[in-house]
């Protein structure tokens, strides 16, 4: 596993496992590295509040990049397996929100449909 801590998760009132005010569920544990600022966030809301710069999505042909953190175990790991995935961590098993894919599109180069489907398209 590497070395993750070096990059910290961005967000409004964070917790130990990068839950934020917005979204604090126990499976809301998955920060997320923005294309346009390459920092990690805890979730879309947190970076409009906290940048000044638009979200820029990342393109399907950047879906190979880490840009996934487990706030469990702080493994990071690549778009691809987060949306191929069950809605946990590769490293360490913990659970997801699997209502994030409803906001797949605001990070991703995918539509709404893709959200549904993304999983078998692979």
């Amino acid at each position: 596993m590497e070395n993750v801590r070096a990059e910290k998760t961005h967000g409004v009132h964070l917790d130990a496992y990068s839950r934020c005010t917005h979204y604090f569920t126990d499976k809301d544990i998955v920060s997320i590295k923005f294309k346009c600022c390459s920092k990690y966030y805890a979730c879309y809301k947190c970076h409009e509040n906290l940048e000044q710069h638009p979200v820029i999505k990342w393109e399907r042909a950047d879906f190979s990049e880490k840009a996934l953190r487990c706030g469990r175990c702080q493994f990071i790991f690549s778009i691809q397996s987060y949306l191929s995935g069950e809605n946990y961590c590769p490293q360490c098993s913990a659970l997801f929100n699997p209502l994030c894919k409803n906001h797949w599109d605001i990070y991703f180069n995918v539509s709404m449909a893709d959200s549904s489907n993304y999983q078998s398209s692979l």
